[in-house]
């Protein structure tokens, strides 16, 4: 059996509402356990050192492989926070492969 390689879930983050973003961000580690999710990282941009990046927040989410990432985006835990989100941002998540 070959090895997966873990896979991550980036967003790119404008923040409309403080509030709101907040509390999606305290939600969203409960959705995460069940997948293999792990924070790598959340911060705010310091600078953009080459070419043009609109979005001011940045979040990477490690997961075991491509499939954990889905099966966490589509969960239905995970589904019922995204009109939070909409609310709280605008968010471009991609997922990547290592």
């Amino acid at each position: 059996m070959t090895p997966k390689n873990p896979a991550y879930a980036i967003g790119h983050i404008t923040i409309k509402d403080a509030e709101k973003w907040a509390e999606y961000c305290l939600r969203v580690p409960g959705t995460l356990s069940g997948w293999g999710g792990e924070l790598v990282f959340r911060g705010s941009r310091v600078a953009v050192l080459g070419g043009e990046h609109a979005h001011t927040d940045t979040v990477v989410v490690r997961f075991p492989d491509v499939d954990a990432v889905n099966g966490w985006f589509n969960s239905a835990e995970y589904q019922a926070l995204i009109p939070l989100r909409e609310q709280a941002a605008d968010v471009v998540l991609i997922a990547y492969e290592s």
